[in-house]
């Protein structure tokens, strides 16, 4: 976005030789105050779009784990089996070796803690440190988006003000002596709203992506939960999965918040 604002102001520059009122005079004529937030506004940008496609290749790659979860993972043996077949680095594998190794903790625990209680907490926990790694750099965004318009109108203001100057030291209102200062105002409040509006609009869209995969986590965290405090006998059903030989009648029942159920057999 911004690019595009510095091509189409260096445009005629570039076909008619120097532009008096394009983006390069209106920054010197500017001094320092209008380089700086012109500077500032590039540097908001910037970083900006850095965030957007960094936290979007995050939640990509989070979003392809929870398909090849659904697809294999329940169906191993036991959870240390399926996480052994999970990449190192999956936000699935952290919660499952995190369930694990709090079952393992739980025996060792000297003042008496109720299982599910202390499997909930630390798989809670696992669930949280993952949330927050994808949340971080959307505070950014979000600041940006609230503040980029206004260090945009400060350099506004201060065009407006160059420009009342002129008018006075010339006794007479000019349009050679305001087109100057006039445009370096018009061009700082397009420039700001030129930052703000992606970085809205990518918070928005990131924070989206987000709940959502926020939701499948929770809904990951409560079969590992289920599977755990069963000792393996309570998993969600897989679609397209082979069904046991010999089964036994048995209620089905539907742990809350679960999608879909998870099947307990007496």
């Amino acid at each position: 976005m911004i690019t595009t604002i510095l091509a189409a102001a260096a445009g005629p520059a570039a076909h008619g030789g120097d532009n008096p009122y394009g983006l390069a005079a209106a920054l010197e004529q500017g001094g320092i105050i209008a380089q700086s937030t012109f500077g500032i506004l590039v540097l908001m940008s910037v970083v900006s779009f850095y965030i957007m496609f960094t936290k979007l290749f995050e939640q990509q790659k989070i979003i392809n784990q929870a398909k090849r979860i659904r697809g294999s993972f329940w169906q191993t043996n036991s959870l240390r089996e399926g996480s052994a077949k999970l990449e190192k680095n999956s936000a699935y594998k952290q919660i499952v070796d995190d369930g694990l190794q709090a079952q393992e903790q739980h025996s060792k625990l000297t003042d008496p803690v109720e299982a599910h209680d202390w499997l909930h907490g630390s798989l809670a926990r696992s669930e949280a440190m993952i949330n927050s790694k994808l949340g971080t750099g959307l505070a950014f965004l979000a600041t940006v988006g609230a503040t980029a318009p206004f260090i945009g109108l400060f350099g506004t203001v201060i065009g407006i003000y160059r420009a009342l100057i002129k008018i006075g030291a010339a006794g007479q209102a000019s349009i050679d002596a305001v087109a100057g200062p006039v445009g370096e105002a018009l061009i700082m409040t397009a420039l700001g709203l030129a930052v703000a509006v992606p970085a809205v609009l990518g918070y928005n869209w990131l924070q989206r992506r987000n709940k959502s995969i926020a939701e499948d986590l929770s809904a990951f965290s409560n079969d590992v939960l289920g599977y755990l405090a069963s000792n393996g006998a309570v998993r969600p059903t897989v679609a397209g999965a082979a069904k046991p030989a010999a089964a036994k009648p048995a209620a089905a029942t539907t742990t809350a918040g679960q999608a879909g159920g998870v099947q307990t057999r007496s």
